[in-house]
């Protein structure tokens, strides 16, 4: 064995009889940046799995949450008993739905355009519009959104001045969905599209330099070196997007719908949002919704990601 070799060993050798806790000492500092994350996690997402009894239990604020009484699954049977609620999970799988089809694609097909831009500052430029959207908080989006499409706003009052027919975008079932998916695709692309821009940067440039010199034009050097080259955190992106199919964007509905739309609008988190604070509070009944979602989500995440494991041999894990 070399001089070099038998250094390496015996420094394997020396490294192997500290303990733990003394590795984890040398690498306090990398330690450190762990502790925000784990602190996060601990606190926001592990302890409040210790209020889920509620969802069998009757709360009563005087006795707490350990001492309220068992009811069962009853607050589970109240649920699906519920026409409202049916209503939401069915708007909230439909919303979801329609976003899967719209909008998961969309940064997809801007970011691979983007990738096909030679000139640098007019790619940067275009690339910084279509993110500025996400820096606006969904109250403001809304805010804007009213002021064009209300009853008295800007486009509904050109479209009356043009058709003489007075247009109420907001109050429109037939509507409101496309709206909300037109809302968010502005908003959200853009960020969207960061990621999968950050994938194709990672694709070896000499795989287009070859391809370019044997004859393949722009739509083949997408097909064939683009799209292989991001179609891992494709697949990802879709399997954690169809694992919160529960989730249609709370924020987004709850600062613009109205009781005109809630048939086609009223999603599973706006559902608790109403029970909770605008009925008499019912906390078993809550939580009774989160475990549900909660539940339902994992049982998407798994079976997607079984299914596109088995397909494409890509998953999460």
């Amino acid at each position: 064995m070399s001089l070099s070799g038998q250094t390496a060993t015996a420094a394997r050798r020396i490294g192997s009889k500290k303990s733990l806790l003394s590795r984890i000492w040398e690498a306090r500092y990398i330690y450190a940046f762990l502790v925000p994350g784990l602190a996060f996690f601990a606190i926001f997402k592990y302890v409040p799995i210790y209020g889920v009894q509620l969802a069998f239990k009757k709360y009563d604020v005087q006795a707490g949450i350990s001492a309220s009484p068992w009811v069962g699954t009853y607050n589970f049977e109240f649920l699906f008993i519920d026409p409202d609620f049916i209503q939401a999970v069915w708007n909230t799988l439909i919303i979801s739905f329609m976003q899967l089809g719209f909008f998961f694609p969309f940064p997809i097909i801007i970011a691979m355009l983007l990738n096909e831009l030679r000139i640098r500052k007019y790619k940067r430029v275009v690339q910084t519009i279509y993110t500025l959207p996400r820096f606006l908080s969904w109250v403001i989006v809304s805010g804007m959104v009213m002021n064009l499409l209300s009853s008295s706003g800007a486009i509904t009052n050109l479209l009356r001045v043009i058709t003489g027919d007075t247009m109420s975008f907001l109050t429109n079932k037939d509507a409101f969905r496309q709206l909300l998916i037109i809302e968010l695709l502005w908003k959200e692309s853009g960020w969207a599209c960061i990621l999968y821009l950050a994938a194709i940067t990672a694709i070896d440039p000499a795989l287009y330099e070859a391809a370019t010199i044997d004859g393949a034009n722009r739509w083949h050097r997408m097909r064939y070196i683009t799209w292989p080259g991001i179609s891992m955190i494709v697949i990802v992106t879709f399997i954690l997007r169809v694992g919160s199919m529960m989730n249609a964007g709370f924020e987004q509905i709850i600062n613009i719908y109205n009781p005109t739309v809630y048939s086609v609008a009223d999603i599973i988190d706006t559902y608790v949002y109403r029970i909770t604070f605008q009925r008499p509070a019912n906390f078993g009944v809550s939580t009774a919704v989160g475990l549900f979602k909660g539940l339902t989500n994992c049982v998407l995440l798994l079976t997607t990601n079984f299914i596109c494991t088995r397909m494409s041999g890509e998953g999460i894990v």
